[in-house]
């Protein structure tokens, strides 16, 4: 089976965010990036299901060239290959579509896996804009049911079951979860709760260099494709106000009462 895994770099959660004097952006400089989470939850589903299912993990990427260390950490945690489609510019999703459908239609996978969104700009369409235009079925927000099995052993296994050229897929949905059947090949989100993805080990590190990454120009797969959706201003978020500092338990439940009227 053939598994076809796009993810995005993205800002490091952990790093502070600034805002650019224009408003058109964030500062970039000394900013550190990493795998989008979610993506990289699809990553350790597609590495499960090539384990079970025998077969390869190509990793598809829109991004600028120093995106290639992210796509490292991929290959460091067992894909077989990449493919890496070089932009200096900022894309949006419906780019990103464009580009993908040609790495798709390039790939000929079985299934393509992505995260449920990326968690620089949240809008979470790449995935439903790519399964409409190539005219793929599609499950968005992939989960698993709970089940009685150890972490060892549920840590192996992939959450996705595929029999008679069709994926069943569990996926989230408001007050519980629901299974589906969905021919291949199809595009699939993940969800938060898919899996715990694994930490790149050693060797997994040591192979990666040697592993294959063909870098292509984004003009090859989005040429004249221009962005749907432009950033025009930004702003921070306001200020916290410092908080209320009180002398014991009994000015706290006082300001909790009168002031507050929260009990």
């Amino acid at each position: 089976m053939k598994i076809l895994v796009l993810v995005k770099r993205v800002e490091d959660p952990e790093t502070k965010i600034k805002v650019r004097a224009d408003g058109k952006g964030i500062e970039t400089d000394g900013m550190k990036y990493v795998v989008n989470p979610f993506d990289e939850i699809a990553v350790e589903e597609a590495l499960r299901i090539r384990d079970t299912h025998g077969g390869e993990v190509v990793v598809g990427c829109v991004g600028p060239k120093d995106a290639t260390h992210q796509i490292r950490t991929t290959l460091a945690m067992g894909a077989d290959k990449a493919v890496h489609v070089v932009t200096d510019s900022d894309t949006d999703p419906s780019q990103d579509t464009h580009a993908y459908v040609k790495l798709v239609q390039e790939q000929q996978p079985d299934v393509v896996l992505m995260g449920k969104q990326a968690i620089d700009d949240d809008m979470g369409q790449t995935g439903i804009l790519l399964a409409e235009a190539l005219g793929y079925g599609q499950v968005t927000f992939a989960s698993k049911e709970e089940s009685l099995e150890s972490e060892a052993e549920k840590a192996k296994k992939p959450a996705f079951t595929f029999k008679d050229g069709r994926a069943i897929v569990v996926r989230e949905v408001d007050g519980g979860i629901e299974t589906l059947s969905v021919a291949l090949p199809a595009v699939i989100t993940c969800e938060l709760r898919l899996n715990v993805p694994r930490y790149a080990s050693l060797p997994g590190i040591m192979k990666a260099k040697k592993k294959e990454i063909a870098e292509r120009p984004f003009s090859e797969f989005a040429a004249g494709h221009s962005a749907q959706v432009v950033v025009t201003r930004m702003v921070p978020p306001a200020a916290r106000k410092a908080g209320v500092i009180v002398a014991d338990v009994a000015a706290l439940m006082g300001k909790l009462r009168q002031e507050a009227k929260v009990i």
